[in-house]
């Protein structure tokens, strides 16, 4: 690799990671920004879009643990069954596992040390992160922002 071609190739690197939306254009469900801000309310957006955090204690949905199923907000895929519900005590939703083929994962860098960023596989959208810190049978803890979601009872 010639010195011209390593400089161009890094420079287009740097400058995608350097997007936030980046990463979206990949997926099965895509919006424009004027379409997601349609919408989603300004909190959703910046949690969902912009990779945000919703206030901890703030979603009913942490304290929710009727039978049923939590979708995506963006594109309504389910993502967590409430059987894998569990009270992680952090104010958050959280779950020991998703649903088959319902989410990604990628490394998030924007604090001191790396965590690992959990979104809806088909529309991009930021849904919380993974910790090794839950119960069994997994041992992770799918820390969620409740304005992420949709709860569709049984």
């Amino acid at each position: 690799m010639d010195r011209r071609l390593f400089l161009t190739t890094s420079a287009a690197a740097l400058g995608a990671a350097a997007l936030p939306n980046a990463a979206f254009a990949a997926f099965e469900v895509t919006r424009s920004k004027a379409e997601w801000k349609a919408m989603l309310t300004n909190a959703q957006y910046r949690v969902m879009r912009e990779e945000g955090t919703e206030r901890a204690g703030s979603s009913p949905l942490d304290k929710n643990y009727a039978k049923g199923t939590y979708h995506c907000r963006g594109c309504d895929l389910p993502v967590y069954s409430s059987k894998t519900k569990f009270d992680s005590g952090t104010g958050w939703p959280s779950f020991y596992q998703s649903l088959p083929n319902a989410v990604g994962t990628k490394p998030d860098r924007k604090l001191l040390r790396v965590r690992t960023e959990v979104h809806c596989r088909r529309c991009g959208s930021h849904l919380g992160h993974i910790f090794d810190d839950g119960p069994k049978p997994t041992g992770k803890r799918h820390c969620l922002n409740g304005v992420s979601l949709v709860f569709k009872a049984a």
